[in-house]
């Protein structure tokens, strides 16, 4: 069992990521609109008057790459940047009437999404899974930080 295990854990993860963005991006096409620059809506609808560098670091994204979702989230009127009071380098994110309509009629594309993906098992099932999954995501979190402080442990001893 092991075997298998080790042989299909991480492909059918990356594999089942991979298509699950694919479908995302399928359905949220339908109200012209990507996955990512839902996920921006959804993030700064959570979070108004974040700053543009703080999503950035929340949503694991080049800085570039974000400002180019920005720009076309503002040419289609669903965002708004304002600056900040006290320091005019910043850049605040704003919901907009027509970004707020949009994520209202996207609000079932979510549940819609999850219960294609869990169909055919169980709630009971699909909990465990999640805290399952929960406690895989804080694994490898934590053997991330460990790995990053052993380097800088090594690099002071040896630099």
């Amino acid at each position: 069992m092991r075997g298998s295990v080790d042989m299909n854990f991480l492909f059918t993860l990356g594999e089942l990521q991979r298509l699950v963005r694919a479908y995302a991006d399928k359905e949220a096409a339908r109200f012209g609109i990507t996955r990512a620059q839902w996920a921006v809506l959804a993030k700064v609808e959570r979070n108004e008057g974040m700053k543009q560098t703080e999503l950035a670091e929340q949503m694991e994204m080049q800085p570039i790459t974000l400002t180019r979702l920005i720009d076309k989230l503002c040419d289609n009127d669903w965002i708004e940047r304002r600056g900040d009071e006290a320091d005019r380098r910043v850049n605040r994110l704003y919901l907009k009437k027509a970004g707020r309509q949009l994520l209202g009629k996207m609000s079932g594309l979510r549940s819609e999404l999850t219960a294609t993906a869990l169909d055919g098992i169980n709630p009971a099932d699909a909990h465990r899974l999640l805290s399952q999954l929960e406690a895989i995501k804080e694994n490898v979190r934590n053997a991330i930080q460990n790995n990053a402080g052993e380097q800088l442990k090594k690099e002071q001893r040896y630099g």
